[in-house]
């Protein structure tokens, strides 16, 4: 007979607003309009120089933002499109943002940089949000409940 272990991700969940909203930014060349994104709202963004260095100005700037409340940059992975970087964040923004981290857990994704397709809708269906709106080079997304 097997022993059970179990193991607690996090010592506690961390309250926020709802909806509660996570943007990802995978538009190496977005910049300073990282500055106009909502202070106090998540936001997760491709590590470019352009990006990083605003990035790393606006966490100064916003010192008691933490992270659900602010800018968080990730490592692009090699000769990857805007939609493969956003499928292969899904499992860390929802490990970061979801239920087990966030109370309530996000339910809105918009998505920066990256068009619509039947394989990101796939992929955000495994985390139950589908497509609401979209454009040439974004993405809004609601988790069903």
């Amino acid at each position: 007979m097997a022993d059970l272990i179990l193991v607690r991700c996090r010592s506690h969940r961390v309250k926020v607003t709802s909806p509660y909203k996570v943007r990802v930014v995978v538009d190496p060349t977005f910049g300073e309009r990282l500055a106009s994104l909502p202070a106090g709202e998540p936001v997760w963004v491709i590590d470019s120089s352009i990006n990083t260095s605003v990035a790393h100005r606006l966490c100064r700037e916003r010192n008691d933002q933490n992270h659900l409340t602010g800018i968080t940059t990730f490592k692009p992975a090699a000769n990857a499109s805007p939609e493969e970087e956003v499928i292969r964040m899904l499992g860390t923004i929802e490990d970061h943002h979801g239920e087990y981290s966030a109370d309530p857990p996000y339910s809105i994704l918009e998505l920066i940089g990256c068009a619509v397709s039947e394989r990101l809708r796939s992929a955000l269906a495994e985390f139950r949000f589908h497509v609401e709106a979209c454009s040439a080079d974004s993405v809004v997304a609601v988790r069903t409940p």
